[in-house]
């Protein structure tokens, strides 16, 4: 993996023991989290990434039908033509109605039956026509709820990505952005045709007599009830059920990503009790919106027959008084029939409105999380990296750096080591801006590495870690990720630079393709490819932690080698446990208990007697002298 952001955080694990000081999420035995509910105005809290809050998923609905307004003001035209069109079959057949009373002929019913077909065919055609525009505006507005979410997501710091984990990003992506774009597609629009042709309904309702209409208002008033309980309660459950989703994806993402540790540590009751857990939270959320729903469309069922029921006996009741004529009470009657129609679509697709709505503000809560630093910062005047009294503190955990000095003069190759837990994980992580110090600083050229935009600083400073990703594509797909405008031979030449001659081997060359189901390259292959994206990035200074350590010893060294001669020049600050790279370095960086305790050239630290020559003979397998 080569980080920022040449190189997108892999979800693979490599089978070996967790790093203490390493961040949290980055762990295969995490535990799921107690609840899955999630405030609705929760911004981040820990591990979760921000929903968005009722009120900003209305402005971002809002700006998506002012992206479209000539779309939506079609839409809007189409469906009220077509409602008008249907309020004329039951004004007609009223007409009919009294016309025979009157003792009108068979040619006047005639007439009118023909009015009344016409009528039909004009809503038919007027209302399909009205769903196929809605369909298309839905699909338009998904295009840009899809690009705007990836925009977001990369430009989150890939700091909050892996604290957040890959489950609940993934499942926003996926299964909410899906939820999203059947709203859109199918509920958002029935709903504003259903909306248009209710108002109508209504309203020819009263026209048409406003007592009958006045009633006809009253007989809504269960349905109306019905609905604002189950809106009450829906967006929180939904919430929540997302939330639990996402811990399943999380805990699946993890155990499967790292089965290798899993087996390795023997772990597999711990996963296995950790995914029946989160099983359990996820089960609870989902029967919270059953309920719901077996509570609201019952409810609903029932109160679709009271309106027409009410017209039918107040206007039985003044017909018998002669304070209306049979026509009205027929057509009042037929427009209260008509209007169980956009009433169960309005109340039907609630349900969805609510989900989707739910998810919405899932997707659309990353425009609430901290984006990446923006331009405007001030340039580094020169390439020196200063840390200055730097402590950090994972969240919700103890503090693993405790006032850590250190300047890496430009060109100079510096290496970390220390015992596992010791903090050089994290000390890579602060100089490569992807975690900012809780206190002090992490300068480079008197700038703070974390104020650096995502361009800047992919020139500055490129982290390449154990964990590593390969893309679907071409073997130039991949390495073209760190230079778009690079040449074959510049490829090429990349590719010798880290000792990667089996791509000179491979059926077609660099158009070869990767992946599961193409050529399948093995671990130390693909860290290759991703030492073959830092060569090509140029950074002016090379942050490696453990980046040689799915490789053999010897292929490892050839590679260190390589790339040392490709970089000569440049700042390499490495994390190693192998200390061969320390031997060769130009000085040594000790950490112990989150502390720097020593610092000097190689012989000078043996010599010294002090942590760094006990790891160094322990190393070669002798006692140490101290």
């Amino acid at each position: 993996m080569t980080t920022p952001p040449t190189v997108p955080p892999s979800t693979a694990s490599a089978a070996t023991a967790p790093d203490p000081a390493a961040p949290p999420g980055t762990a295969a035995a995490a535990p799921p989290s107690g609840t899955a509910a999630v405030p609705a105005d929760a911004p981040s809290g820990g591990r979760d990434l921000p929903v968005a809050r009722p009120v900003e998923v209305r402005r971002a609905a809002a700006r998506l039908v002012r992206e479209d307004r000539r779309g939506f003001a079609g839409v809007v035209a189409l469906t009220t033509l077509a409602a008008l069109a249907g309020l004329a079959g039951p004004w007609l057949v009223g007409r009919i109605v009294d016309e025979v009373r009157d003792g009108a002929g068979v040619s006047v019913v005639d007439r009118l039956a023909l009015a009344v077909v016409v009528a039909a065919v004009v809503q038919l055609l007027l209302s399909r026509w009205a769903r196929y525009a809605a369909h298309r505006m839905g699909e338009r507005a998904l295009a840009r709820v899809r690009e705007t979410f990836v925009d977001r997501c990369l430009a989150l710091p890939a700091s909050m990505v892996e604290r957040a984990g890959t489950g609940d990003l993934a499942t926003r992506g996926t299964a909410d952005v899906a939820a999203v774009g059947a709203t859109l597609r199918d509920s958002g629009p029935q709903i504003v045709i259903a909306s248009a042709q209710l108002v109508l309904l209504l309203g020819a309702v009263v026209l048409t007599d406003p007592l009958l209409g006045s009633c006809a208002l009253a007989g809504l008033v269960p349905s109306y009830l019905a609905a604002r309980w189950y809106l009450r309660r829906a967006r929180t459950a939904y919430l929540a059920e997302g939330a639990a989703n996402s811990q399943v994806a999380e805990i699946l993402s993890a155990t499967s990503s790292g089965a290798r540790t899993v087996e390795a540590f023997r772990l597999g009751a711990a996963r296995t009790a950790a995914g029946r857990e989160a099983l359990t939270v996820s089960r609870g959320a989902r029967l919270r919106t059953l309920f719901l729903r077996n509570v609201f469309f019952p409810s609903v069922e029932i109160s679709y027959a009271l309106p027409l029921v009410a017209v039918l006996l107040l206007g039985g009741w003044l017909l018998s008084r002669g304070s209306v004529e049979l026509g009205t009470v027929v057509t009042a009657a037929l427009y209260m029939r008509q209007l169980e129609g956009p009433l169960d679509e309005v109340l039907s697709h609630m349900e969805q409105l609510q989900s989707g709505g739910a998810s919405f503000a899932r997707v659309e809560g990353l425009s609430r999380a901290p984006a990446a630093a923006e331009s405007g910062a001030a340039e580094p005047d020169n390439n020196r990296i200063e840390v200055r009294a730097a402590r950090y503190a994972y969240a919700g955990g103890a503090e693993v750096l405790h006032d850590v000095d250190l300047m890496v003069r430009p060109g100079e190759r510096l290496a970390v080591v220390g015992p596992s837990g010791a903090g050089k994980t994290t000390l890579s992580r602060l100089i490569a801006g992807i975690d900012a110090p809780t206190a002090g600083s992490v300068t480079v050229g008197g700038v703070p590495v974390v104020s650096l935009t995502p361009e800047r600083l992919r020139r500055q400073v490129v982290l390449v870690t154990q964990e590593h990703h390969v893309f679907l594509g071409t073997v130039r797909d991949n390495l073209l990720i760190a230079d778009p405008d690079a040449t074959d031979t510049a490829l090429w030449s990349a590719l010798k630079a880290v000792g990667a001659e089996w791509t000179s081997a491979l059926p077609d060359g660099l158009d070869t393709v990767l992946g599961a189901d193409a050529y399948r390259t093995s671990g130390p292959q693909a860290q290759q490819l991703a030492l073959a994206r830092v060569v090509l990035a140029d950074p002016h200074t090379l942050v490696l932690d453990e980046a040689t350590a799915l490789l053999d010893p010897a292929t490892a060294r050839h590679t260190e080698r390589a790339l040392a001669a490709v970089l000569e020049g440049r700042t390499v600050i490495a994390v190693a446990h192998r200390l061969h790279t320390a031997h060769d370095a130009d000085r040594v960086a000790v950490m112990r208990d989150g502390r720097l305790t020593e610092l000097g050239p190689h012989d000078e630290l043996v010599a010294a007697g002090g942590d760094y020559a006990a790891l160094w003979h322990t190393w070669h397998g002798a006692p140490a002298l101290r």
